[in-house]
């Protein structure tokens, strides 16, 4: 495998920032899905008929459970997510992808072992939004369900990360390499660069 050599500079975001963050973010992204939402089932579904979605009638444990579980294979699914598709440009495949935990901040993470072009490494950071964000308030409002809606609006904030760091790499110069960061939230930009083999 190949070697990206030359100057590199890191770049991180506040995890804790970005955490606390997301939490407020949460009102904000809950209008923009619920307000299309809204308008387009008013006559079928309105304030009312929310919260009453929102009482299942099933044993609270067992709820409080069922979604503890959905939550957990969503944000499983995020992180994979982003490895198949950096896994799709990286030198090695799969083998190029890590998954780990940042226990300081019980936040699992996905990490990229080899230098990825600003697109591809933009396009497997936003992905995870856009299947469990973005596809699932489309499908809420095609369909009029407020669980899919809630799901929506739940993956679209725990995206605020990822956000950020495309906002930062957005900024680099597109001829740069990104090196996804092995124990932090961010990444390295390869600024001026040449491959050398592993045999050199």
């Amino acid at each position: 495998m190949e070697e990206l050599q030359g100057d590199r500079e890191m770049r991180t975001i506040d995890l804790a920032k970005a955490n606390k963050l997301g939490c407020f973010i949460y009102v904000p992204v809950f209008l923009v899905y619920w307000l299309p939402f809204y308008f387009l089932w008013q006559r079928g579904l309105g304030t009312n008929e929310l919260l009453n979605s929102l009482k299942i009638a099933i044993n609270p444990g067992l709820f409080i459970a069922l979604l503890i579980g959905i939550l957990l294979v969503g944000i499983l699914l995020h992180e994979l997510i982003h490895g198949l598709c950096w896994a799709i440009f990286a030198k090695g495949g799969w083998r190029s992808i890590k998954f780990g935990v940042l226990w300081k901040y019980a936040t699992p993470y996905c990490h990229c072992r080899v230098p990825l072009t600003i697109p591809q490494y933009t396009f497997g950071a936003l992905m995870p939004f856009v299947v469990l964000g973005f596809l699932p308030a489309i499908v809420a409002c095609c369909t009029g369900s407020v669980p899919v809606l809630i799901f929506a609006v739940f993956f679209t904030a725990a995206a605020i990360g990822d956000f950020m760091i495309v906002n930062m790499i957005r900024k680099e110069p597109r001829q740069a390499m990104i090196l996804d960061h092995p124990s932090e939230a961010g990444y390295y930009v390869y600024l001026h660069q040449e491959e050398k083999g592993e045999d050199e």
